[in-house]
């Protein structure tokens, strides 16, 4: 699944480590998820929303 979280990760200078922090994810599920390896739960997607103060469309795109 296409995302941006990569890309809204980089406007807000954080480091892969520091949103997993943030998410209670290890640095490496961010990094499985940004190079779409690992597709996220639906509750983890709902906290990525919360975090980037976006919707899961407008974060997750199919592919």
């Amino acid at each position: 699944m296409k995302n941006r979280i990569k890309a809204l990760r980089a406007e807000r200078a954080w480091s892969q480590a520091e949103l997993a922090s943030r998410l209670g994810v290890s640095r490496q599920t961010v990094n499985a998820i940004e190079r779409r390896k690992y597709d996220p739960s639906l509750p983890l997607a709902f906290k990525l929303a919360q975090i980037f103060g976006q919707t899961i469309e407008e974060i997750f795109e199919p592919d």
